[in-house]
């Protein structure tokens, strides 16, 4: 792939704030990029400098090999659609998608071509006299993605699109949208903060937390190989655990001795041992690696989501087999579902399933000092 647009060095800061912390990222022609993390990580605000609605504080934004810092947003080869439309509600479908080719005066049968080239396209064909008013959301937005290609742009960003559609149709456009970028073959940059979104649609994902990014590689490569424990819990769910790397291939973690297949840390360095819940099988206790107490039980209609209690850390394990509360179980893990990472500065601040948010941590220890008070 060619390499299309580059961020060198970039950074922004709001009243002080510093939102982008010497960013650097390539993307590449044909490329679906997607930007993931938390709210206020930095994603919008990349794509908005990438769009020309921001300007960086300090860095290079490359586009085909031009520094594109001081180009207004409509002279850049570039398109954005937003989690809010902006259709024009006294326009129908037609007019709508022939807008931008309307302000460029393009002639009447380019436009019309074009127009329903487009529609096809977003299987609006047969649309073009309806008020935008009367669609559906997901009408509403295959409009908007529309409008957004009519002009042929070079680079298409999203700013999460789907945020407003229900689960089912969220799935449909997932799909849509990923058909669209290869019958097209423009480059997308994605951003959202739902992770299965990200991982089923993307060529590309970059992970970003406090304005940093934290790893960059395939929706695979980011879920089996997390680089460091906030990706890992983001990223999925994942029982993080303090770990010691004995040696190549053998890590020490919850008292007990484990076989792995990472290599290349210090003999004795303290590690985060990561294992997805998934990979954990539940065998008689002594048979197990590991035991522990059953503390809850979800049903989720394709598994149970089991809490575990292994010496006051609560494991999460995802099985079809049914274990009831109470109960004493065995822990396997194969040496392929252990992955070790260096420590990090997010080492301890994730995989322990006590709750699912530090919000209830937080409340429960305020609840705390209110009593002791």
């Amino acid at each position: 792939m060619d390499k299309l647009i580059e961020l060198k060095n970039v950074s922004k800061s709001y009243d002080g704030k510093k939102v982008l912390d010497n960013i650097n990222l390539y993307i590449n022609d044909n490329e679906f990029l997607t930007l993931l993390g938390p709210s206020g990580c930095g994603k919008t605000t990349t794509l908005r400098i990438i769009a020309g609605f921001e300007t960086a504080d300090e860095g290079d934004v490359i586009f085909m090999g031009r520094d594109i810092q001081d180009l207004p947003p409509h002279k850049r080869n570039v398109n954005t659609i937003f989690q809010r439309y902006a259709l024009f509600p006294h326009l129908n479908v037609f007019e709508n998608v022939a807008f931008p080719l309307r302000e460029k005066k393009v002639g009447r049968q380019e436009i019309r071509e074009r127009v329903d080239e487009m529609l096809k396209m977003v299987a609006l064909t047969g649309f073009e006299k309806r008020s935008v008013t009367s669609l559906s959301g997901g009408q509403q937005q295959r409009v908007a993605i529309a409008r957004a290609l009519v002009g042929r742009p070079k680079v298409l960003l999203l700013d999460e699109p789907l945020a407003a559609l229900d689960l089912k149709l969220r799935k449909d456009m997932q799909q849509e949208l990923k058909n669209i970028q290869k019958a097209m073959g423009i480059t997308f940059i994605f951003v959202t903060h739902d992770q299965e979104e990200a991982l089923s649609m993307s060529d590309t994902v970059v992970v970003m937390s406090e304005g940093q990014i934290q790893q960059i590689g395939t929706p695979m490569d980011i879920y089996n190989e997390p680089k460091n424990a906030f990706v890992a819990d983001f990223i999925g769910e994942s029982n993080i655990v303090d770990g010691i790397m004995l040696r190549d291939r053998l890590v020490r973690f919850s008292g007990h001795d484990f076989e792995c297949v990472d290599f290349g840390f210090e003999e004795r360095e303290p590690v985060d041992v990561v294992v997805r819940p998934e990979d954990v099988d539940i065998v008689p206790v002594d048979k197990g690696m590991l035991e522990g107490v059953v503390t809850s039980v979800t049903f989720l209609g394709v598994h149970y989501e089991i809490i575990v209690d292994i010496n006051g850390f609560k494991w999460m394990i995802q099985t079809t087999d049914f274990e009831p509360v109470g109960s004493h179980i065995g822990l396997f893990i194969e040496p392929e579902a252990i992955h070790i990472m260096h420590k990090s500065e997010y080492s301890g601040m994730f995989g322990d399933y006590s709750s699912f948010s530090n919000e209830l941590d937080e409340l429960s220890d305020a609840e705390l000092n209110a009593e002791e008070e």
